[in-house]
């Protein structure tokens, strides 16, 4: 095991994971107590969308799936926003038409059709140092955005209504979240995937959620167990070639059966 160390593929993968579980502390906690999930997992899948678009015109995908899920995360923002009674359907509706589009796209592409695993399933492996800078950069620009709203975000969180009526821009930091997990997504696409990202999100949190109510230590224990979870992938990953987000999942997902296990039987 120290000896994949020495690889550059090896390094960008551990890298990409601190990256992951760092981000994934801020805007899971965040969705999970919102309980904005299937909005999160709506914007994930539009962006498999912008990934076709990428590889039809020539761009790096990433850069199109960041475009697609901003824009989707803005629409499922305005949605949310008019409280409409088919919202759910309108989501549900983007969320195939991101992936609709992605498969077409490819289709139309010339030569042969790619191998598009790495997007919809994640390995960690595969982060090459061009997506590591991408990911820095917008793990910086999430964390600068809650550090900047931070008070704002508590407050909205816990107390919307409230926040409103004390002249907190509850619309603003609403259609501001929205881009937040749009950027988030594409940290994670290499990570676990289009289709598993949601995990991703919400499991460190909802694990964190199980073992305090202090939002600052929901915050770290959510980055604990990020971290746990992709590196354990990872480990999982390189030692059988596949892709990591399967067992990223998988690992995160028993993790929490086992502290809600333990917690409810503390409690009887």
């Amino acid at each position: 095991m120290l000896r994949l160390l020495h690889y550059e593929f090896f390094q960008n993968a551990i890298m990409a994971s601190v990256l992951s579980s760092i981000i994934c502390s801020v805007i899971g906690v965040i969705i999970v107590q919102k309980k904005l999930l299937m909005m999160a997992g709506g914007i994930a899948h539009t962006a498999y969308g912008g990934v076709g678009l990428g590889y039809l015109c020539g761009f790096d995908p990433l850069f199109g799936a960041m475009g697609f899920s901003c824009l989707g995360g803005l629409l499922i923002a305005k949605v949310n926003e008019k409280k409409l009674s088919n919202s759910d359907v309108i989501i549900s509706m983007l969320w195939s038409c991101g992936m609709a589009l992605g498969i077409a796209f490819i289709g139309f592409a010339p030569g042969y059709p790619p191998d598009m695993s790495t997007y919809l399933f994640g390995n960690i492996l595969s982060v090459t140092k061009a997506d590591l800078k991408l990911e820095l950069f917008l793990t910086c620009l999430v964390l600068l955005l809650f550090i900047i709203f931070y008070n704002d975000w508590r407050a909205f969180l816990f107390d919307e209504e409230g926040s409103f009526i004390r002249g907190i821009k509850t619309k603003f930091l609403s259609y501001l979240l929205m881009v937040m997990i749009s950027l988030t997504v594409v940290v994670l696409i290499r990570i676990a995937g289009i289709i598993l990202v949601i995990s991703l999100l919400a499991v460190p949190a909802s694990c964190s959620a199980l073992l305090s109510q202090k939002f600052n230590v929901r915050i770290l224990l959510s980055a604990l167990f990020g971290a746990f979870f992709c590196i354990c992938g990872l480990i999982v990953s390189a030692k059988f070639s596949i892709a990591s987000g399967s067992f990223i999942v998988i690992i995160s997902c028993l993790t929490y059966g086992i502290i809600y296990m333990l917690k409810a039987k503390k409690l009887e």
